[in-house]
């Protein structure tokens, strides 16, 4: 069985070293080293529990393309840091390497400092082509989701912690 598999290997490696017909030039499309390395070992794969109040959840998606990357971030609440971050991404590669670059950037920042990381920042450090833009623009999209969906449930927490209170003042 091994055998075949290797033979067609083989098979499928020659094919693709044949010369293309005259006139065609055929460029191969290769991606960077920090693609390729963010893809074969993303950092920071899994995900958090979304009721956690200390837990902002960006989830997007570009139907464009079928890419839908999740990314959370574990906010101190005492300092504002994020203390940890993850993500799940369905899609290509440079999407992928895009969600692990993510997570590596977010870690022990401030969420005001989070906010600042633009998708072309992103692109430029993966040296993405045009093509794939779309996937850093999906990093940066995640990332301020998950800051909004944590400012939404601590604004939340405050406001029925208040009214707890203001309760429990009316009541004695």
């Amino acid at each position: 069985m091994l055998r075949i598999a290797a033979s067609a290997k083989t098979i499928v490696r020659t094919a693709s070293l044949e010369a293309p017909p005259l006139g065609i030039r055929v460029l191969p499309r290769l991606y960077h080293e920090r693609v390729v390395d963010h893809y074969d070992n993303p950092r920071n794969v899994g995900s958090f529990d979304k009721n956690d109040p200390t837990v902002g959840t960006g989830l997007v998606g570009a139907p464009a393309c079928g890419d839908v990357m999740k990314l959370q971030i574990k906010v101190d609440d005492k300092t504002g840091k994020i203390v940890d971050a993850r993500f799940k991404t369905f899609g290509c590669g440079s999407a992928i390497a895009s969600s692990s670059v993510a997570t590596e950037w977010v870690k022990e920042k401030q969420i005001e400092e989070v906010l600042t990381i633009k998708n072309t920042e992103i692109a430029k450090h993966l040296s993405l082509p045009p093509v794939k833009l779309h996937c850093s623009m999906l990093a940066e999209d995640a990332i301020k989701a998950a800051v909004k969906d944590y400012e939404a449930k601590r604004a939340s927490a405050s406001a029925g912690g208040q009214t707890t209170t203001g309760e429990k003042a009316a009541t004695a």
